[in-house]
């Protein structure tokens, strides 16, 4: 995205909870930039720090977190840059949804099951001090059109009377209500079927091209961030691993985790059957190991890994890692591709 304003920018931002063990360090020094019309994909497993990051960004970290390092620095669009860890309240509130809207996983946790849906839109815009219900009703309407629903139906009806799919697009309507420049989706597409999640990402795709927004998409399943993303960012025990262009992460990985999470991932091209999982289980938060955090997992480890962490470093344009070891990897992931050519042809003919 070389060229294109920064809309949101984070500094070594590094986040904590307090727990009765000790400190949990669950981001550690995260540094992105996220560009005008960009979506940036954050994958990894479960626990890596992918929801903790957004949460953070958007200031909604529960009270036994704190931010211990970094900056967020948001553009607004008359160019004027705003420090998000620095608003007050009130500037917070009008920050969010108008600003950076977040759409939440699980719809039917997020939606208030004894309220209609309209109810939801007239308090969201409400809050944000837009009091005119006729214009808040034609621009709900025409959000429900431009993500697939039926707009009368949907603005009358209450949450248990729509299906899961349906549910997730109201939640997206209502984040782009506000008309925000940054959506921060956490997992959409969760619980949903194929399907569901096809026609989910068809919207996301649509409404990306036609309002121009930026977005970071949080997602553990790799084939829904290769179709959504531009750019993609490995997380592993709160830090990024490897960033890069969507097509140079999937077909060109550097680090031995974004590698292993390709391998552990089903393929419908490949021939063989068995998936190769990623051995071991991710580090304790509050007893971190030294050096390297993925090097208790990792088959191209040496001993450098185990006493000093590597640094971010460009691989090629717009691809950074931080692996020793980055040549071997993208070596080994050539030679597994190759393999799994073969096995399909193999297996084809």
């Amino acid at each position: 995205m070389a060229g294109k304003e920064v809309v949101l920018s984070v500094q070594d931002l590094s986040i904590t909870y307090l727990t009765r063990r000790g400190r949990l360090q669950a981001v550690s020094h995260v540094s992105f930039d996220l560009h005008r019309g960009e979506t940036l994909a954050l994958i990894g497993e479960s626990g890596c720090g992918k929801s903790t990051l957004n949460f953070g960004l958007m200031r909604l970290l529960p009270k036994n977190a704190n931010t211990d390092t970094g900056k967020i620095v948001y553009t607004d669009r008359a160019g004027q840059k705003i420090d998000v860890l620095a608003l007050n309240t009130r500037s917070l509130r009008k920050f969010r949804w108008s600003e950076c809207a977040m759409v939440f996983q699980g719809a039917q946790n997020s939606l208030n099951p004894v309220i209609h849906v309209r109810d939801m839109i007239y308090d969201t815009a409400n809050a944000h001090g837009l009091n005119n219900r006729g214009e808040v009703r034609e621009r709900a309407l025409e959000l429900f059109r431009k993500v697939r629903l039926d707009p009368e139906r949907v603005f009358n009806s209450y949450p248990h009377e729509l299906s899961g799919g349906m549910r997730q697009r109201v939640l997206i309507a209502l984040g782009l209500l506000l008309n925000p420049q940054v959506v921060i989706f956490d997992e959409p597409t969760t619980a949903l079927d194929i399907l569901t999640q096809r026609s989910i990402l068809n919207v996301l795709r649509d409404l990306k091209e036609e309002l121009g927004f930026s977005s970071i998409f949080i997602s553990h399943d790799l084939a829904v961030a290769a179709e959504i993303a531009d750019t993609v960012a490995t997380m592993y025990a709160g830090e990024i691993v490897e960033m890069g262009p969507v097509n140079d992460i999937f077909y060109e990985p550097r680090h031995a985790y974004t590698l292993g999470l390709m391998e552990a991932s089903p393929r419908l091209s490949v021939g063989r059957e068995e998936l190769d999982g990623i051995p071991g289980s991710p580090p304790d938060l509050v007893e971190l190991p030294t050096g390297c955090k993925f090097h208790i997992r990792c088959p191209f480890a040496i001993e450098t890994c185990k006493t000093t962490p590597p640094q971010l470093e460009q691989a090629s344009i717009g691809h950074i890692v931080a692996c020793y070891k980055s040549s071997e990897v993208l070596e080994k992931g050539k030679e597994l591709r190759s393999v799994s050519s073969t096995a399909r042809v193999a297996r084809l003919s």
